[in-house]
């Protein structure tokens, strides 16, 4: 229905560097940069980690430490979300930061990495700040650093000159994203203390332990709701043992296990998880990279240790492949009915795909356990061949989870690319003169804006909180996606759709569709959806014409009240609308001498009723409509002064109106959009929008880094004495050794 740029995408893509090195190409080359791009992230998710881990191990444990976090569980998960990598290559390079700065006062770079993940996206940005206080106040208080009021002030200082320099886009986002409905639902009671779906626990657990099932197809435990949560804390071959023989040797005295054992019960109770997200009710685990991040570090501390402490391996794999047992026979051995003539055993979803994890799992820890005995005897070896283990590992997994992600068995491949990336110029419309909206019906999400044409079907997490308020009001639920059962036709005359497209069914088995599936059968529209009519087919769909469809931008003949609509009854609301103009009743002094106040009840609901709504609306419609750049134009003759409605988004202090020229007031209506008032006669009436908070936050950013750059000046001229790194791991007896 339309979004704002910055506020969507700040979620997105819109800050990361990686994303504007696609910049350069046409569009129909992305497809082929997917790989590339991917390839280069995980080469710098390494590399960060790799400059982290080697402030305390030695350089070739660094390297198998950024190897497991690159294609650790967490990582192959989230291909599927690929604007998560660029969080996983931020994180490290801040702890690096950090440490230098704390260490050796080596200044700007902590608020430089600050910078880059504040720019990249918000949300990951917030949980990166609650780790970075925890990382920090428990390096302190396990008194890692010698610290002072002055280097805690200038620590202060570059945080938030890092974020304050990102404010071009962290301000429009916080703008945009106040106004969803989801940010404001907070965990309470009961739930803030104990996961509301009993196998969340176990299967928290059970991603410490075993790759991550892929998203859509939770089988483990898949009644635990957790689809989409990023839950897995896997490290590639290894698992849990080295952070449990980091556990078992260290006796829980420095700073490392300390974190670890916040961070672990973090994960397993609900509010202190929920921390990472601001306390939001919804069940993510989008923090899990960072838990991973210190169980690597602590692996490779334990394969750091030479000659002076030695690590009981042999306890640490016992108990490691004791919880890998437990959950094999929890959940693949256990009959489902002890009482049951012939017994069923497990209860996970898709059989195959459990055994093919247990083995993965099962072979990478005999091969990291006859590593480890192999490394008294040839340090040298066991690094070369723990390099390659972990890369076989972590090619099978990652190749297999992949592979069972593509959905080919809904949308071949054939169907994405013919008719859907290249669906652009096969889509002709019969009537392209006037602007309308299309909808597309039991089909692939955001096909309209792969055809450059407005769709109300779409699948967008951020949207302005407007369009939350009117779905919900409609009884449409709206939480990243649009998508409007058919039985809601009156919706689609109120948002001016005009087309509504069906798959013709030429790949019926791949698509996976039966014939309950049609829109359109038996010489009627399907689930009650009247008015419509098959006018053509094109690009392989079948294209039906609304003959009750409304233009975008008309004006009405009488008014009611928003607390009159709130309680007239949900399944007749978007009728409603289509008879009178709902308005907030903040705005009701605005139209009160312009148009009569009526009643919800004087009014018939009958399918005759609302045909007569949609002619009475489409004879006070505008003559045209044009979506420009910066908002949208329109041109209506009326006979009398009137309100003219608009199926566009509300936004506070966003848009700049004018009729014929001069300034007008907007009027918030309908639940979720905009109407002006407009003269008799023929108003040429004009729509621009203006970010809310973008000029403020360049402002922000200018002066950011004008004080940055001062601050650079003032450091360099103090001479500042290196101190020698602290670390709870060995440094190299070898000074020359690799």
């Amino acid at each position: 229905l339309g979004v704002n740029f910055l506020g969507s995408y700040g979620l997105f893509l819109i800050g990361s560097p990686f994303f504007w090195l696609t910049i350069p190409f046409p569009s129909n080359m992305v497809p082929y940069l997917m790989g590339p791009l991917l390839i280069l992230k995980l080469s710098f998710m390494s590399l960060t980690s790799y400059l982290y881990f080697s402030r305390f191990v030695r350089p070739r444990y660094a390297l198998l430490g950024g190897i497991m976090y690159a294609f650790c569980g967490f990582s192959m998960y989230n291909i599927f979300f690929n604007h998560f990598h660029e969080a996983m290559v931020y994180i490290p390079f801040i702890l690096y930061s950090l440490e230098r700065y704390m260490d050796e006062g080596k200044r700007g770079w902590f608020a430089f990495s600050i910078f880059l993940t504040a720019m990249n996206n918000y949300y990951f940005f917030i949980g990166q700040v609650v780790f970075l206080l925890i990382y920090w106040g428990i390096r302190m208080a396990s008194g890692c650093w010698k610290v002072t009021p002055q280097k805690v002030i200038l620590l202060f200082l570059e945080a938030s000159l890092g974020t304050m320099a990102a404010g071009v886009l962290l301000l429009p986002s916080f703008f945009s994203v106040i106004q969803n409905s989801r940010t404001s639902s907070l965990l309470a009671g009961q739930d803030a203390l104990i996961y509301n779906q009993p196998q969340r626990l176990y299967d928290i657990i059970h991603s410490y332990f075993f790759p991550s099932d892929i998203p859509a197809r939770p089988n483990f435990f898949p009644d635990a709701k957790n689809q989409w949560g990023s839950m897995s804390a896997w490290i590639p071959m290894f698992g849990c043992t080295g952070a449990i023989a980091y556990f078992q040797t260290k006796k829980h005295k420095d700073w490392l296990h300390r974190l670890l054992i916040v961070l672990v019960i973090m994960s397993l109770v609900p509010f202190l998880n929920a921390i990472f997200q601001l306390l939001n009710w919804q069940y993510y685990a989008r923090w899990f990279y960072m838990l991973t991040l210190m169980m690597i570090l602590a692996t490779i501390i334990m394969l750091n240790q030479k000659g002076k402490e030695e690590v009981n391996w042999n306890r640490a794999f016992g108990w490691s492949s004791g919880i890998t047992a437990f959950f094999v026979i929890f959940v693949g051995l256990m009959p489902k009915d002890w009482k049951a003539e012939k017994w069923e055993f497990g209860f996970e979803q898709y059989k195959d795909r459990f055994w093919i994890y247990v083995t993965i799992v099962t072979i990478g820890l005999i091969a990291a356990y006859f590593l480890v005995d192999y490394k008294k005897k040839n340090e040298k070896m066991f690094y070369s061949w723990t390099v390659l283990c972990l890369a076989v590992i972590s090619l099978v997994y990652s190749w297999y989870i992949l592979g069972l992600g593509q959905n080919t068995a809904t949308y071949p491949a054939n169907f994405v690319i013919e008719r859907a990336i290249r669906g652009k110029d096969k889509v002709q419309l019969p009537n392209t003169d006037e602007w309308a909206r299309i909808d597309v019906y039991e089909c692939m999400d955001n096909l309209g804006i792969y055809w450059e044409i407005p769709c109300i079907q779409a699948f967008h997490s951020v949207v302005p909180g407007s369009i939350m308020d009117f779905y919900e009001s409609v009884g449409v639920k709206r939480s990243v996606g649009s998508r409007p059962e058919p039985s809601h036709y009156g919706l689609r005359s109120l948002l001016s759709t005009k087309w509504e497209f069906e798959y013709a069914d030429t790949e019926a088995p791949l698509l996976n569709r039966g014939s309950d599936k049609k829109f359109y059968k038996d010489g009627k529209a399907d689930n009650d959806m009247p008015g419509y009519k098959l006018v053509s087919t094109t690009n392989g769909f079948n294209v039906y014409e609304n003959t009750n469809f409304v233009s975008m931008g008309f004006a009405y003949d009488s008014y009611i009240t928003r607390s009159e609509y709130d309680r007239f009854d949900e399944q007749k609301r978007e009728f409603l609308m289509l008879k009178t103009l709902v308005v907030e009743d903040a705005y009701e002094d605005m139209v009160k001498d312009i148009l009569p106040k009526v009643s919800a009840g004087s009014f018939h609901y009958e399918y005759e009723d609302f045909v007569q709504d949609c002619q009475a609306r489409n004879a006070q419609s505008c003559s045209s409509f044009v979506p420009t750049s910066k908002g949208f134009t329109a041109e209506i003759t009326l006979d009398k002064r009137n309100v003219v409605f608009f199926s566009a988004p509300y936004e506070k202090n966003a848009w700049e109106i004018k009729v014929n020229g001069e300034p007008a007031k907007l009027i918030r209506c309908n639940v979720g959009f905009m109407a002006v008032e407009c003269p008799e006669g023929t108003s040429q009436i004009s729509f621009r929008y203006h970010t809310p908070g973008l000029t403020e936050g360049i402002i922000f950013t200018f002066v950011a880094i004008f004080l940055f750059n001062m601050y650079l000046v003032v450091s360099k001229k103090k001479p500042r004495r290196v101190k020698k790194v602290s670390a709870p791991a060995e440094k190299p007896e070898n000074p020359e050794e690799p």
